[in-house]
Formats: C-alpha cells, structure tokens, sequence
C-alpha cells in the first residue's frame, strides 16, 4: 500500500509573540530551515499563508545524494524514505523513451539486485512526503508551525524586526524568507531579481489513471523522459494512480485547452487510456536570482532566493539552509559577529548563479535535441520495420551526444570567494573552474569536504562529524588539536576532533590537520598554525574579520 500524503495539513496555531528567527513558508526549504535550526538550539517558528500541502502540486521530486547528505544529518533520512507514495520497485533508473510503453533510446543503469548499495543514494519523494516528515519532527520538538497565517509588513530595529502576521506583530531576532519566488518577504525587504525572462512556457500537469497494470505492469519505471512527436519531458509517478506530465512548449500568450493536453499526456504513455488532470502549473525556462540574499535582518533561502529552469532548486535550497543554519547559530549565541551572515549571501549567491547558468544552457540544449529528434521523426511504437528501427538508432544517437554528466552540479558547491575560507597562498589563482560535468574530491578550503566510511560497520565521516566544527587529525602530532579545542572550548563552540589513520585519506586530504565547518566545508588545512594561531583562524571563519576581508577579496 503506498503512503498517503495526499493532504498535509498545518497546524492550526497561533505563533508566538517572540521568537530568535521566524520563517515564512512552511515548504520544504522553510520547514527544513526550522529543523536545521533547532537542532542548533535557535527558537524558531515558522507561518504560511497556506493551511495545507498537497500531492497534486507535488513540485520537485528527485533528490540527489547531497541532498541525502543531509536528510542524514538531521536524522530524518529513514523516515523520508519510508514516506514512499509509490513502490519503491517502480524506481528504476530515468528511462529515455518513446512513451511508458515504447522504445528505450538510450542504456540505463536499471537497479541490480547483487550491486551493493550506494554510498552516494538518490532519493525520489514528492515534497509532501518530505513536510510530513518534516512537520512531524518539528512537532515532537515543540517547534511552532503555523498554517492560515500571513505576512503583511515588516518593521526593522536596531535589536530585531517586527512582522505583521494576521494583524498580530511579532517580535524577531531575524526574519527568513522561504516563501517561493513570489516571496512576499522579498516584495517587503525590497529586493530585486535579476536573470533572463522565458520566452515560452511549459505546463507540469498531474494527471490521474485508473488501474494500468494490465498495459504497463505490476512495476512500471516511475521516471521516464519521453521524446515523440506529441509529448516530451518527464513523464514520472506521482503515486499509483497519479502521474507527473509536461507539456509544451508554447508562446506566452498560449492557453492550451484540457483537450490538448489530454493528447499530449495520453501520447507520453503510448496507449489510450482514461485520465483526469489533477494540477496543471505553469513553469518557465528562465533564471530570477535575488541580487541579495541577505537585506538587515531578513535573509532569503530556497525558491525566494533563486528560481530558474527545472532540475535541482529545491536541492539548492536546502544547501541555503544548511549553510546559513550553523551561521545563524553561532550570531544568536554570541559566538560570532553579525557580520558572519554577510558570507551567505557572498557564498551561496555565486552558486547558485553557476547553477542556474548550467541549467539555463541544458534546457536550450534540450530544445535543440527535441527539435532534431522531432525532425528525424519518432516511429509509432507499434512500428517494428527496418526504417523504425534505423530511425530509432538515429534518434539514440543524437540524444546520447548532447547527454551530459552533472556530477559538478551534485557535489561541487565549492566557496572560492568567501571572506570566512582560510584560503591557501595561491589557491585562488590556480583554481580549476567550476565544471558542471565535473567533480573530482578536493580537500582545499572553500570545498566540500571529501565523505567515505571510517569504520567498518558503515559509518561515515559526515555521521562522525555531525552538526559541530570538526577538525581532521591525521598525523601523530597533536599539538594543532590542542589548540583549536583550547580556543574552542572559550569561545563555547560546538566542536569535536576525528583522528583518522587511514594513509588513504591522508593522501587524498594531502595535509596533517583539517578544519571542516558545519556545512561539511572545508575552512582550513595544514600541519602547522599560521600567525595569530587558532584565535586568527577562527576569527576569519566566524567573522571577526569579514569586512576586511571582503574588501581585499573585491580587489582581487
């Protein structure tokens, strides 16, 4: 029987009067903000104008093994694979295809029961099924969320930011928008978008089936691309009985007519059938980045930050949250400056610009193979001649030239600019660039740090290192470790010490001591302290020198 997260209701509650960070939208990235947050000991609430979620406007679905990463860390990663809403049988690799019961255009690595399992799992769950798991938590953690409540007006003073909620103010330390990308935050903040307007448009529909088994199987692939001559794009399981369909493209000023998209949907699953449309909703191939994702108090995550071409924003928002969450923390505990949560802002605004390039320049890409695929021409699938086939072959060909790896866009979030990285002398200047088919483990600071298994019964770096600074020991002299816990322990910062024997991993870290931040980024390395010893290195990774620093990096 699969999950039912059809409906997820809000709690029905009032939020408090006051309260360190409140969040606005109760998405996944604000719910997930709130989790990352509490877990740091920060008060935090979250509103929502909304009252519900649904499965219907199921939004992203697919989440990749960074993503992963950190539904691991915050304990939840059990529980959001649990919350399945179709067999989890039915993932089966993304198939190209000629329609759900047609050709396969391309090799696809399909599950393999003797494989062992990955270290690096994906994971595809729709966004209700994570604010289920989500909302859970936060209510066994007596975080307040509040569903039918609106944000009107916010008031900033020199101590914290007043929000008009439902014509009740609340009094916050700072206010996070995570409130898509009509943000109502952002709109009050007064902050702009910039990035290319679409010139066309898609529709994602949900459609609803009865019962297919008969035609596609008891254990249908769940996540397909179809290439024909009606339908294109993803045609991917939703639950048993509900579908995910694009459709499109079309003008701007197209409104295409339930008939229409009927036909298109019909001819993704390559047979007649019944369907009912669920949702359909409008998206666009474009890129809207904030020019700031920090104004005062108010701070942007998620879809308020950055909306662009499908394929990974929701993965980018959580990466929003998991490094601003442990910079939140540090300020609200008086264990760094304000001036720290500038480094949001200067690290995850440049990201997610590489990111959204990418995916802008994949998605014209995929206009251009649709076109040439469409020119070829798709057989009907019932068409098995010797001209279909060689057409089919073609077609296979021209998809597999333009297929391109993403594993730069999985797993390098690297912070090459950050006034709070102790870069290395020269580091800078001999960066590689960032590729987005590109990932290779790099130590260096401003990188994510390389992850593996360091005992034998599974347990990884990341688990070791969990939510605190951590420092890397991977040499006999421990007289680094000394003083990085001594000046830890003063300034009341979380922080733990992995010793690591392994020669391996000395070769690939390629220095005696690491300094990994919270988020799994590495902030400094070597085998001895600079000048200013630990004090000097962690006043430039909380802060305490940002400003200078940001300075010297703008001149570079």
């Amino acid at each position: 029987m699969n999950r039912d997260v059809h409906t997820v209701r809000f709690p029905s509650v009032a939020p408090p009067a006051d309260v360190d960070v409140l969040v606005v939208g109760a998405g996944p990235v604000g719910l997930s903000a709130a989790v990352e947050l509490s877990a740091r000991g920060v008060g935090v609430a979250v509103v929502d104008r909304a009252r519900e979620a649904t499965l219907i406007r199921a939004g992203a679905m697919g989440h990749t093994p960074r993503v992963v990463e950190h539904f691991r860390r915050w304990g939840l990663l059990q529980q959001i694979r649990d919350e399945w809403t179709f067999p989890p049988e039915w993932n089966r690799g993304i198939r190209l295809v000629t329609s759900l019961v047609g050709h396969d255009l391309a090799p696809n690595r399909a599950p393999s029961f003797s494989r062992a399992p990955s270290s690096e799992e994906a994971l595809r769950r729709p966004q209700s099924a994570l604010q289920k798991v989500f909302l859970d938590h936060l209510a066994a953690r007596g975080v307040p969320v509040a569903g039918g409540h609106a944000l009107t007006a916010l008031r900033e003073h020199a101590d914290g930011i007043d929000a008009v909620v439902s014509g009740r103010t609340i009094r916050a330390r700072y206010v996070l928008g995570a409130d898509g990308g009509s943000s109502t935050v952002r709109r009050l903040a007064g902050i702009e978008r910039d990035g290319e307007r679409a010139t066309e448009k898609r529709l994602r529909l949900i459609v609803r089936t009865g019962d297919i088994s008969d035609r596609v199987g008891p254990a249908p692939s769940g996540t397909n691309i179809v290439f024909n001559q009606k339908a294109s794009g993803f045609l991917a399981a939703v639950s048993t009985r509900e579908w995910r369909v694009y459709a499109g493209p079309y003008p701007l000023d197209h409104e295409p007519s339930e008939q229409e998209l009927l036909d298109t949907a019909r001819a993704a699953f390559g047979f007649d059938l019944d369907l009912q449309i669920a949702s359909a909703t409008t998206f666009y191939e474009a890129t809207r980045i904030a020019r700031t994702f920090r104004s005062g108090r108010v701070l942007l995550a998620g879809d308020a930050a950055h909306v662009r071409t499908p394929g990974g924003n929701l993965g980018e928002g959580f990466g929003d949250v998991v490094n601003l969450g442990w910079k939140l923390a540090a300020v609200l505990d008086g264990s760094a400056p304000d001036a720290l949560l500038d480094s949001y802002d200067q690290e995850r605004r440049p990201h997610n610009w590489r990111v959204a390039e990418f995916a802008l320049a994949r998605a014209v890409r995929g206009r251009a193979t649709l076109a040439a695929v469409r020119r070829i021409g798709v057989p009907a699938d019932d068409d098995v001649s010797e001209s279909a086939v060689a057409r089919r072959e073609e077609i296979t060909r021209r998809i597999g030239a333009d297929r391109l790896d993403a594993s730069g866009v999985t797993f390098d979030e690297r912070y090459d600019a950050s006034a709070v990285v102790w870069y290395e002398d020269g580091q800078r200047e001999t960066e590689p660039g960032w590729r987005p088919d590109v990932y290779e483990d790099d130590p260096r600071p401003g990188h994510r740090a390389p992850d593996g298994v360091v005992d034998p019964y599974g347990g990884t770096l990341y688990d070791r290192i969990g939510n605190a600074f951590a420092l890397l020991v991977l040499s006999a002299d421990r007289t680094v470790e000394a003083a990085f816990a001594a000046e830890a322990a003063g300034r009341r910062l979380p922080f733990t010490v992995v010793h690591l024997t392994d020669p391996q991993v000395r070769e690939l870290y390629g220095a005696a001591n690491v300094l990994v931040r919270p988020d799994q980024h590495v902030a400094w390395r070597g085998a001895e302290l600079p000048d200013g010893g630990a004090a000097a290195v962690l006043d430039r990774i909380l802060g305490a020198r940002a400003a200078v620093l940001t300075t010297e990096l703008a001149g570079a």
